[in-house]
């Protein structure tokens, strides 16, 4: 296994992981933003009112996004574990 192999499976593992957060992490971002915006406006300064709406939209995102993330995730696996014998030399 040579140094090109090991730093393409690496970057190949980086991108499938970006891309399977950045639904959930970018639905809570802007829910977070959102409830910034009208705690700002609004002067209310409760804690549970940023945390809550944020948990709910990212549980909502994974169940919106859960089957999408999941076959991003089998098909890294199945190419990972299909050139298996590629990397055992």
């Amino acid at each position: 296994m040579s140094e090109a192999d090991i730093i393409a499976i690496g970057k190949d593992a980086v991108k499938t992981v970006l891309l399977v957060a950045a639904p959930a992490l970018g639905i809570g971002i802007l829910v977070g933003l959102i409830v910034s915006i009208f705690q700002a406006t609004t002067q209310i300064q409760e804690q549970t009112l940023t945390f809550i709406p944020k948990i709910i939209a990212v549980l909502i995102s994974l169940i919106i996004f859960g089957p999408w993330m999941l076959r991003n995730i089998t098909n890294f696996s199945r190419t990972l574990l299909e050139n298996l014998h590629t990397f055992i030399k």
